[in-house]
């Protein structure tokens, strides 16, 4: 028995596809999460047709309004998806076709090809707008954090070894500052998306007299002063795959950040460092071990980073060999994107839980920075005052520091007299380097983690993600 022919574009085939090629070639399992988009390019594009006389007013109506109730049949639920038609978009023209009769007009002046990079541009536009909140809520939670740990200090940590102190405070601003730059990124993307595609056709346009500007306008695309952005290149429009690849790039950046503050976290909460304890919520246990508590979120975070950098090889790779214009490669463009933007959504949100439950331990930290060695470089500075050149002060205070060590003295209890002999520029006063208030209150400057630019940083913060 002969086949059915496909019913969107078998007209010059004698057969439909094999059931195999069906199953191989489908993507509608995936792509319809753009139905939202692509039904509001779709009400767009008839009202340009319209517009433009293409259609009548009349059937852009009956047009506009069956694309709305098959929207409240997808939301409800109750939308049959069909395979043989292959992707979100003929499911929903073919449905909206039985529904109206005129919508076999729908079509005209457009195709496939810009269809979709409408739709990916109008979901990015949205993505960006949905990363941005959970971007937000992770950098409150790590500033409410940041706030209740107060003056605690611990170690900060160079090559893993302890070498200076900071706050801890100060230490979870630089994570502010990270999901700061994603958020500016993923704006970026949102802004390099804002370009309409719809009328670019397969790859060449059309004949017939539409108005891109018109339908740009309908959709959103338009600058800060409501002009319309339509793309320039029609090959372009349907074969440029960059705002995939930002925003992929912009991803597994945020995964890569979240990565870095998970191992801190993972680091802090094991018995050695004890400097907090994270929330049992996002932590499990052993199922031989019953003492164990596992920080398997934060762990689970350092995967997913993994998963994002993926998702943009996979990209890159899938694009660096195509030529111009759309190839069917391209369909297998959109699962690695969904699954960024799912995973990245969900792991800021992961981080926020996990960190509005975090607890520091006071006494622990305070343990740990008590070590006189953190301020070896104040010593130093302390030698640069007072006339010595720092190479030499540098020098200087190794041999101090190696003295401490050898007569297993701590760095602050030397005899002056014995010190003294390694340099003459090491007064009675020297010790008095060894006060953390001290150290503290003279990193005065921008950026730098003493109390009143640590206060100054987060009182930033708090006005900035109070907007």
């Amino acid at each position: 028995m002969a086949k059915k022919k496909q019913a969107t574009w078998g007209g010059r085939f004698s057969t439909g596809p094999a059931e195999l090629m069906l199953t191989f070639s489908e993507s509608v399992s995936f792509d319809r999460r753009l139905a939202p988009f692509d039904i509001a390019g779709s009400k767009a594009h008839a009202a340009m047709l319209a517009q433009v006389g293409l259609i009548s007013a009349r059937e852009c109506k009956a047009i506009q309004r069956g694309l709305s109730q098959i929207e409240q049949q997808i939301t409800a639920g109750t939308f049959v998806w069909r395979r043989e038609l292959e992707d979100v978009h003929m499911n929903i023209e073919q449905a909206l076709t039985a529904l109206v009769p005129a919508a076999a007009k729908l079509h005209t002046a457009r195709s496939r090809n810009d269809q979709v990079a409408t739709d990916m541009r109008l979901f990015f536009k949205w993505a960006c707008g949905e990363v941005d909140q959970r971007l937000a809520g992770a950098q409150r939670a790590l500033l409410e954090l940041a706030e209740q740990a107060g003056d605690i200090l611990i170690p900060g940590y160079t090559h893993l070894q302890r070498a200076q102190p900071v706050q801890v405070a100060h230490h979870l601003a630089a994570y502010l500052e990270m999901l700061e730059r994603d958020r500016t990124r993923f704006a970026a993307v949102a802004d390099a998306a804002n370009w309409c595609p719809l009328g670019a056709g397969a790859l060449a346009g059309t004949t017939l007299p539409i108005d891109r500007e018109f339908t740009a306008r309908q959709l959103g695309f338009v600058d800060s002063r409501g002009r319309p952005r339509v793309t320039q290149n029609s090959m372009d429009a349907v074969a440029d795959r960059d705002v995939f690849v930002e925003f992929a790039t912009a991803a597994a950046l945020v995964g890569t950040h979240l990565s870095r503050l998970a191992e801190d976290l993972i680091l802090w909460a094991s018995s050695e460092f004890d400097f907090l304890s994270l929330p049992d919520a996002f932590c499990t246990g052993s199922s031989l071990m019953p003492q164990k508590k596992n920080p398997d979120a934060c762990e689970i975070l350092r995967g997913k980073a993994a998963r994002l950098q993926g998702n943009l090889t996979t990209l890159l790779t899938l694009t660096k060999g195509l030529p111009l214009t759309y190839n069917r490669d391209l369909q297998d463009d959109k699962p690695p994107i969904f699954d960024s933007f799912d995973q990245t959504v969900l792991a800021l949100e992961v981080v926020a839980g996990t960190v509005q439950g975090t607890v520091f331990k006071p006494e622990k930290c305070a343990a740990a920075v008590a070590d006189p060695a953190l301020l070896a470089t104040d010593l130093a500075d302390y030698l640069v005052e007072a006339g010595v050149p720092f190479r030499e002060a540098h020098h200087v205070v190794g041999a101090v520091v190696k003295l401490a060590e050898t007569s297993r003295i701590p760095l602050n209890e030397l005899p002056h007299e014995v010190v003294v002999k390694l340099h003459p520029a090491l007064k009675a006063d020297w010790v008095d380097v060894f006060d953390l208030q001290r150290a503290g209150q003279r990193r005065r400057g921008t950026g730098m983690p003493g109390p009143r630019q640590v206060k100054r940083q987060l009182t930033r913060w708090r006005r900035r993600l109070s907007r």
